[in-house]
C-alpha cells in the first residue's frame, strides 16, 4: 500500500503568508495541500515557491482580493472542476481526481455575516443556500471514492467550540447551521475524519480569532475546518493531525492546517 498525506488550510492570503506556507510544507511535507481564501487571481498565483519545494501540480480557482481555492500537489492531478455553489461566480470550490481514482473536493463555505437571520442578513441566507447546493451534489456521489476538505465555517458539535452556551446565537454554531450541515453529511454518509480520530467530547479547534490578545491563553477556539470522507476512503485513513502550533507563527492565519494520512 502507498501512503498519501493530504492537508487543508485556510491561509487568509497565500501571497501575504507565503513564508509560513513554505515553512509548513518544509516541516510537514504533505503530498497535497488544499488552500482556501487564497485571495489572488490565477495569473498572479505564486507558483515558483511551490515548485521549488517539489509541488509541481497546481490547480487553481482564484479571485481578486477575495475567496479563492487551490490544490498544491506532488502527485499528478486530473479533472479540474469548479462548482458554483454560491450561484454568483465566487471562487469557492475546486475539485480534482488523483491517479488512484480518489476525488478530492476543496471548498470554502461562506462565513455568513454576523446576524443569524436570513431576512435581516442576506449573507446568512446565501450560506444556507450554498450548503443546500452542496447537499444536492453530495446525494449524487454514491459509490464514488471522495474526500471533501476545507473551511466549512460551521462548528457542529458542542465540543467544537469554546462555549456552546455563549455561541448558540453566533454565526458558525447556530442550530440552523448545524442542522444544515447534518443534512449535508447524511446526503453521502460522510465520515467526519477529525472526530473519527478525536472522538467527542474531546476539545478540537482549528480557528482562533485575531481579536484575542493571547489566543493560546484564552483558547476561545472553534472547529471550522473539516475533512469528510466517503466510507471507503475513511477506512483507509490511518492518522489525523491538527497543527495548532502554526497559529503562533509569524503573521499567522486565524486558521491552522489539518492533515490526514491514508494508506491506499
Amino acid at each position: 500500500m502507498a501512503s498519501l498525506r493530504i492537508a487543508s488550510w485556510n491561509i487568509n492570503s497565500v501571497r501575504f503568508r507565503m513564508e509560513i506556507v513554505e515553512r509548513f510544507l518544509t516541516e510537514s511535507a504533505p503530498d497535497i495541500l488544499c488552500l482556501q481564501e487564497t485571495k489572488v487571481i490565477d495569473s498572479d498565483f505564486p507558483h515558483a515557491p511551490f515548485r521549488a519545494l517539489g509541488y509541481d501540480h497546481i490547480a487553481l480557482n482564484g479571485q481578486r482580493m477575495h475567496h479563492g481555492v487551490a490544490v498544491i500537489s506532488r502527485v499528478p492531478l486530473a479533472e479540474d472542476d469548479r462548482l458554483d455553489w454560491q450561484a454568483n461566480g465566487e471562487a469557492r470550490h475546486i475539485g480534482v481526481r488523483l491517479a488512484n481514482g480518489l476525488r478530492l473536493e476543496n471548498v470554502y463555505v461562506p462565513a455568513g455575516g454576523d446576524i443569524p437571520d436570513r431576512e435581516a442578513n442576506p449573507k446568512f441566507g446565501q450560506k444556507l443556500d450554498f450548503i443546500e447546493r452542496m447537499t444536492q451534489w453530495s446525494a449524487g456521489l454514491s459509490g464514488q471514492p471522495v474526500l471533501l476538505v476545507g473551511d466549512f465555517n460551521i462548528a457542529p458539535l458542542e465540543s467544537d467550540v469554546w462555549s456552546h452556551k455563549q455561541l448558540l446565537d453566533v454565526v458558525s454554531h447556530t442550530p440552523v447551521e448545524v442542522e444544515a450541515l447534518a443534512r449535508l453529511q447524511a446526503a453521502n454518509d460522510w465520515v467526519d475524519l477529525g472526530r473519527q480520530f478525536v472522538p467527542p467530547p474531546a476539545r478540537l479547534y482549528t480557528w482562533w480569532s485575531y481579536r484575542a490578545k493571547d489566543w493560546l491563553a484564552s483558547d476561545r477556539g472553534r472547529r471550522l475546518d473539516h475533512m469528510w470522507a466517503s466510507r471507503d476512503v475513511a477506512a483507509r485513513a490511518v492518522a489525523h493531525r491538527v497543527h495548532e502550533h502554526c497559529r503562533s507563527w509569524l503573521k499567522p492565519s486565524d486558521h491552522i492546517p489539518i492533515e490526514t494520512e491514508f494508506d491506499f
